[in-house]
């Protein structure tokens, strides 16, 4: 579903470069705290163990195995996304192992992308940025609602984060998300799009998203991210918008600079 823009819809919004990132209220309870039950690795393991368990007796139709529900690394990360309460990982683990068993993740390869990947819009770029992140590149301009089936693009999106996270260094836990914004223009706005990435971070993958940069986003985006904002809720806070220079002074080395930012 693509937005359309409304000459009241731009005449209403502010301007994009003086607006402030909205901060979402996250959850300011929970169960157990992160001091009484992360202060060791003993008390975290512990909490680990309980969601397994319980996850083997309620859930038994849930696939093993990597990802799956006995996947101890997946529930510390859960545990942790939800401030290691044993009840909200629980729901919202159980609710991302069936996902990826529905959209048979596990299954997505370079071929099954490839009518969605073979348009340049978005890859996972071959060097780590300086902060040892792995950086997934999108180029919007290069997508074209209505052009592939909707499930094309979201199978590319799902393949590229794995494949970012599967290159993830040892001590690093988060991704470089760019979108370079050059040439956008209103054919190319998707909320549709957007609602489900943004799902997929909350929901399937989250708190592996470190940080987004929006490069030189045209004035075209500003009502775009104005609408959006309610959508993304807290990963706004995320969100910078920068230059091509500061992409290329902050982010990378010469080296390791992505070609279209050499320019």
């Amino acid at each position: 579903m693509s937005i359309r823009l409304g000459s009241s819809l731009v005449a209403a919004s502010v301007n994009f470069k003086n607006s402030k990132i909205l901060y979402s209220n996250r959850p300011r309870s929970c169960r157990f705290s992160v001091r009484s039950c992360v202060s060791d690795s003993h008390n975290a393991h512990k909490l680990v163990l309980e969601v397994k368990e319980r996850l083997a007796k309620d859930c038994t139709s849930l696939p093993i195995g990597k990802n799956g529900r006995d996947d101890e690394e997946m529930i510390l990360w859960f545990l942790k996304d939800r401030r290691f309460s044993v009840d909200e990982a629980i729901g919202k683990l159980t609710k991302a192992i069936k996902w990826r068993h529905e959209f048979k993740v596990n299954e997505l390869s370079e071929d099954s992308v490839k009518p969605a990947a073979d348009t340049g819009k978005a890859y996972v770029h071959g060097f780590l940025d300086v902060k040892g992140r792995p950086v997934v590149i999108v180029a919007p301009a290069k997508h074209i609602p209505g052009l592939l089936d909707p499930v094309e693009d979201e199978k590319l999106c799902v393949f590229l984060l794995e494949k970012a996270l599967s290159k993830l260094p040892a001590g690093q836990d988060k991704i470089l998300g760019i979108f370079d914004l050059r040439g956008f223009g209103s054919k190319n706005a998707d909320l549709k799009f957007l609602t489900f990435l943004f799902d997929v971070f909350y929901y399937y993958y989250p708190s592996r998203l470190d940080e987004v940069l929006f490069v030189d986003a045209p004035f075209i985006f500003q009502p775009i991210w104005q609408f959006t904002k309610p959508v993304v809720k807290s990963y706004a806070s995320l969100v910078k918008f920068c230059s091509a220079e500061t992409v290329r002074k902050e982010y990378f080395t010469e080296e390791t600079l992505p070609l279209h930012f050499r320019s």
